[in-house]
């Protein structure tokens, strides 16, 4: 009898160490992947909190080269417009990555392709009518605080100053356009620094010239410009004019 109680103690005994041991495995295991889980959660979050001052960061510096060519000597005002410009680079750029992340999702649901299409259409447009109430807000922040230069000069500042130069390009390279096709060239241009303005990046901004001076290279086809031979003649101009420069 006493072998046996001996016995059922040392069986007890075993299991309760056996569960103890088991417990604190298993509560250490969990206790070191939530510590792992929460160490990874806020390496992420710290991540982005550094992405996102590297991008204030960037976007600052960016814009006060174009608020230092506005001519601005009020301290306040200076501060004013660039955190109005600042802001508009942060707002476009929300509306972009939340569009983003609206078309995975779309993307990754079990959808009809043509459904898929569908729906991606009026996510585009959504982020369109965003981009372009958000453009109007911008505008009449800027209208407000600077004459209609100094807005020319933003607007420039933002779109690597394409328009001017684009435009400048076309007379150069096409001295005997009309006043109508000039007005044309201009409209087109302007328009596209407007749509530029709200492009994601550099290489969109540039893609809507693009876009642009397509158009426009149509329609000089078009009224009977040889584009190629145009531009070819303008290339030697340039070239002799560089080889006279520097005999000089």
């Amino acid at each position: 009898m006493k072998r046996f109680r001996l016995a059922s103690n040392n069986l007890h005994h075993h299991i309760v160490s056996t569960l103890t041991v088991f417990v604190q495995c298993f509560f250490s295991k969990t206790f070191f992947l939530l510590l792992a889980t929460l160490i990874s959660v806020n390496i992420d979050a710290q991540q982005d909190a550094d992405k996102q001052a590297e991008y204030k960061k960037t976007v600052t510096e960016r814009v006060a080269k174009i608020v230092n060519t506005l001519g601005i000597n009020d301290t306040d005002k200076y501060k004013k417009v660039l955190s109005i410009i600042v802001n508009q680079y942060f707002s476009v750029n929300t509306i972009h990555e939340e569009s983003k992340t609206a078309s995975e999702v779309i993307k990754a649901q079990s959808l009809a392709k043509d459904q898929t299409d569908a729906t991606l259409k009026v996510q585009d447009e959504k982020k369109a009518a965003n981009l372009l109430q958000q453009h109007a807000a911008f505008i009449t922040l800027l209208k407000n605080n600077l004459t209609d230069e100094q807005v020319d000069k933003v607007k420039d500042g933002m779109t690597y100053s394409v328009f001017p130069i684009t435009y400048a390009a076309y007379q150069e390279m096409l001295p005997n356009l009309t006043q109508e096709q000039k007005e044309k060239i201009y409209g087109w241009l302007k328009e596209a620094r407007e749509l530029a303005m709200d492009a994601e990046s550099s290489d969109k901004k540039h893609a809507v010239f693009g876009k642009y001076k397509g158009r426009i290279n149509n329609y000089l086809s078009a009224a009977g410009v040889d584009m190629k031979k145009e531009g070819e003649e303008w290339q030697k101009r340039i070239k002799e004019r560089d080889e006279k420069a520097k005999t000089h």
